[in-house]
């Protein structure tokens, strides 16, 4: 899209003569012919800049500064002043002017001078921009991919934010459940109320109920004072239980009563609070091997998880790693630092078993260490490099030397087979010499639904 310059001067003349030379040299230009309709087209236009006589009838030059300096401080403003004027051009200028030009001037003169004050403009911009994304990033780092698999997450996310139901999000370690969770409060009416997380995995058992629910002074050795609890805290906005599959048994039935009532009752106390919040849940464990051990009480699950998320592991959008390397590149200060073609390629082929957070390390060491401006294969990691390096003779696949779970082996084998026949069961029930039926069997197993067709 053109620029759009406005052009302000009550001499027609040289109102033409500016008009000509700056849509010939390709910018959209709009002129007045008084500062009053200069200031009416500047509000209905919004111009990239503002090129105006100092001195004219009515409104001047230094006055139409003014204004639009306090409605638009962004704006850039350039100001013609008649030769000699120079106290008034640095007047201009105190009040906001970006720069000025003299009369009489020439064709090259006048586009240096717009061409300066349009980079800057760009720069500017620029600089609002990484602006933004920092707040967006201090408040929760955003959802980064474009691949069907994430398209269908950031669906979900959409529907679900605007209510209140409870959510639980799978997913392997690594895989981005926070900032699901997060994101989902941010999109919420909740936004403005706060953001609690309790990790159930990290705090020790003894502890976990008083993190969880509070207690009261006195309710055990050591309970000096009345203290607020999590779940208490949260009230007003979004609870995240993170790693809920390891939630003691014994806590089970008392978070049950929170997630039924919407109450919470501190260890030791007599009289239950009530709340209003929104349960976000995740974990990494088999859901279906915990309930069938019963480590997870079926009630609290199926509370939990009224609205059920997966989480895609890396391995199964690996069309979204250029994506985040760029993106984090930018988050460790290394804009300018490219990854060359087959760079890009091996960490394409790796499996990366620790997912996103794991790719996220791989990327800051390979910035720290890499060897000159750019990243080259030599600078990725051997590990990384072997595993995506062909395999060997009389071998289909490269297995990574940690090991690597067979059923997770035979999911992507059949998503890979379903890709390369365009999700036709029949063809690709044939590439792996298998009844139709038990590829759709498979398929029901491992969860695998074709992409939307916009998305194959």
């Amino acid at each position: 899209m053109k620029p759009v310059i406005l052009v302000v001067d009550d001499d027609a003349s040289l109102r033409r003569v500016l008009e000509y030379n700056l849509t010939s040299a390709g910018y959209s230009v709009v002129a007045a012919e008084s500062g009053e309709e200069g200031l009416s087209l500047f509000a209905a236009r919004k111009p990239s800049l503002i090129i105006s006589d100092m001195q004219m009838p009515g409104i001047s030059g230094l006055q139409l500064l003014a204004s639009v300096k306090a409605s638009s401080p962004e704006t850039l403003v350039i100001i013609i002043t008649a030769f000699g004027s120079v106290d008034m051009a640095v007047e201009a200028m105190k009040a906001g002017a970006y720069d000025y030009i003299t009369k009489p001037f020439n064709r090259d003169e006048l586009l240096l001078t717009v061409a300066k004050a349009l980079q800057f403009n760009g720069m500017a911009e620029e600089n609002r921009r990484l602006k933004s994304e920092l707040a967006e990033r201090s408040a929760g780092r955003p959802l980064v991919g474009s691949s069907p698999a994430m398209e269908r997450v950031y669906q979900i996310i959409g529907k679900v934010a605007d209510t209140d139901a409870s959510v639980m999000i799978t997913g392997e370690s690594g895989t981005g459940k926070e900032l699901v969770a997060r994101a989902i409060h941010r999109q919420s009416a909740r936004s403005g109320g706060p953001f609690v997380t309790i990790n159930c995995a990290a705090i020790p058992r003894d502890l976990l109920e008083s993190e969880l629910f509070g207690h009261v002074k006195g309710a055990f050795t050591g309970a000096i004072k009345d203290k607020v609890g999590k779940l208490e805290l949260a009230d007003g906005g979004t609870i995240f239980l993170d790693e809920v599959g390891e939630l003691p048994l014994e806590l089970q039935p008392k978070l049950l009563r929170v997630l039924q009532e919407r109450v919470v009752e501190p260890v030791g106390g007599v009289s239950s609070r009530k709340l209003d919040l929104r349960v976000i849940s995740a974990t990494n464990v088999d859901i279906d091997k915990a309930l069938a051990d019963g480590s997870l009480r079926e009630d609290i699950y199926y509370r939990l998880a009224v609205i059920p998320l997966h989480l895609p592991p890396l391995r199964e959008r690996r069309e979204d790693i250029p994506l985040l390397i760029r993106f984090f590149c930018e988050k460790h200060a290394f804009p300018q630092v490219q990854f060359d073609k087959r760079a890009i390629e091996a960490m394409e082929r790796y499996a990366w078993p620790g997912n996103v957070r794991e790719l996220e390390n791989t990327v800051e060491r390979i910035l720290i260490l890499r060897s000159g401006d750019s990243v080259s294969l030599d600078d990725i990691p051997e590990k990384i490099r072997r595993a995506g390096s062909a395999p060997a003779a009389g071998r289909v696949i490269n297995l990574p030397e940690e090991g690597y779970p067979l059923e997770q082996l035979e999911r992507e084998v059949v998503i890979e087979a379903l890709r390369r026949n365009q999700w036709n069961q029949t063809a690709a029930a044939r590439f792996l010499s298998i009844p139709r039926h038990t590829l759709i069997y498979r398929m029901e197993k491992y969860g695998i639904v074709p992409p939307e067709r916009g998305n194959q």
